[in-house]
């Protein structure tokens, strides 16, 4: 007997191929077919991953390439979230992929959104009709159920009222029925008033000492559960260490079209288009939480961690702020509350830039050789030749004599492997 998979496809990404999570066999247990595009093949140079996946997941991947139209509907939107310059060709293209696919599966983009911060959808589902009939059905069911229960508990009562009656009514003479009938009724209106209510408090009495027994139960069952890692909520907790906010209960209907990548800004896409996301642990994805660049002059976002300067007004002002994109795609900077710039440093000005000789007894700059390969702007020569040094340097022998760390060293300007920008924190110090 076939079961049916959670996932109809998926689209995978370099990062799920390269990394081999969720390994192949995971895959194929949790979606009926896997494709990607063709450049994404070609963007693995590892000579070992490019066997295991020619050899294990090449038989059941197949390439397809999006059409212009649906790259030109994803370039768009990336265009007005600020995340096509961080974009590449194909990963423009494996977004544009999952929409083609999603459209094809759901019979259009009624389910997406056009523009982000767009409130809604696109439209309702072509075929609405028969799941309106299926619900009014089904909501039909448990109320016949309901009524039934209802007669089968007053019934007895019913029951008895209607023998009292007919006995009153037999004892009693056919002059004199209608006036003690009347009686009758308004007393055994009474009496099966009095039965309901005081059934109905016996129900109440005997249903609370065990509604209270549960909830000590789950109060109990809760307080032992929390700061532990189950099996059951071992999953959970790995996303949470990943940085996203996966969807708890699994979805009981099938997802059409999955996306599986670790690239956020394809993931701040996939999520503000509504488009399905797929974390590592087969999950979806509905909240994602990470960092970006924010500059506190012109307030401009930058999505490339790596960048030192402001891309827009070009100074050395871009700090690191946390951000979200919820379900609904809205994307949001959560700033600190109380955030002090740092000025230090802007006590006294830049020394006036002289040149130095050329044996190097004269080093140039202010007193002390303050200043000298000062680095402001992100054309500066200076900083073009730092980056190429530390291209070089990236990788350093530690059995190497000369080199030593930099706890040793006291050097704490370049933590982290960044180029140090400025004058530094202690510029303004008083001498020794």
């Amino acid at each position: 007997m076939s079961t049916q998979k959670p996932v109809h496809t998926i689209v995978l990404d370099t990062g799920a191929i390269i990394k081999n999570h969720p390994t192949v066999s995971t895959l194929l247990a949790q979606a009926e077919s896997l494709v990607t595009v063709p450049a994404i093949i070609t963007e693995i140079r590892d000579a070992a991953t490019r066997s295991r996946v020619e050899t294990q997941l090449s038989p059941f991947l197949t390439l397809r390439s999006p059409t212009p139209d649906s790259i030109k509907v994803v370039s768009d939107f990336a265009r007005k979230t600020g995340d096509l310059a961080v974009l590449s060709k194909p990963d423009i293209q494996i977004i544009a992929l999952a929409y083609e696919l999603e459209c094809e599966r759901n019979g259009g983009d009624w389910r997406l959104r056009r523009v982000p911060g767009q409130k809604g959808l696109n439209g309702s589902p072509p075929s609405k009709a028969k799941p309106e009939e299926s619900k009014d059905d089904s909501s039909a069911v448990p109320g016949d159920d309901a009524g039934t229960i209802a007669v089968q508990e007053i019934s007895p009562v019913e029951n008895a009222s209607a023998e009292s009656s007919v006995t009153s009514t037999e004892d009693q003479p056919e002059a004199d029925a209608s006036k003690p009938a009347d009686a009758t009724d308004a007393d055994l209106k009474e009496v099966t008033d009095d039965l309901a209510s005081a059934n109905l408090k016996d129900s109440v009495t005997s249903s609370q000492p065990e509604q209270v027994q549960a909830a000590e139960q789950e109060d109990e069952s809760d307080s032992d559960s929390d700061g532990w890692i189950t099996p059951s909520n071992l999953k959970k907790q790995q996303a949470k260490d990943a940085g996203v906010s996966v969807s708890g209960p699994a979805e009981p209907s099938t997802m059409q079209v999955g996306t599986l990548t670790t690239d956020f800004a394809m993931q701040n896409v996939i999520l503000q288009m509504n488009l399905n996301l797929l974390s590592p642990s087969m999950h979806r994805v509905k909240n994602l939480k990470t960092f970006v660049l924010r500059c506190h002059a012109c307030f401009q976002i930058c999505k490339q961690m790596d960048k030192q300067f402001c891309p827009r007004c070009g100074g050395p002002t871009l700090t690191r702020v946390a951000c979200s994109t919820d379900s609904k795609g809205e994307f949001k900077l959560h700033l600190k509350k109380n955030m002090q710039w740092n000025t230090r440093g802007d006590r006294f000005s830049i020394p006036k830039a002289v040149h130095g000789s050329s044996n190097g007894r004269i080093q140039g700059g202010g007193k002390g050789g303050w200043g000298n390969d000062l680095i402001l702007a992100e054309d500066q020569k200076e900083y073009l030749n730092a980056q190429t040094l530390q291209k070089r340097s990236k990788e350093r022998d530690l059995m190497d004599e000369d080199y030593l760390p930099s706890i040793l060293t006291g050097a704490r300007g370049k933590t982290g492997g960044r180029i140090k920008v400025g004058a530094g924190r202690n510029v303004n110090a008083r001498k020794r």
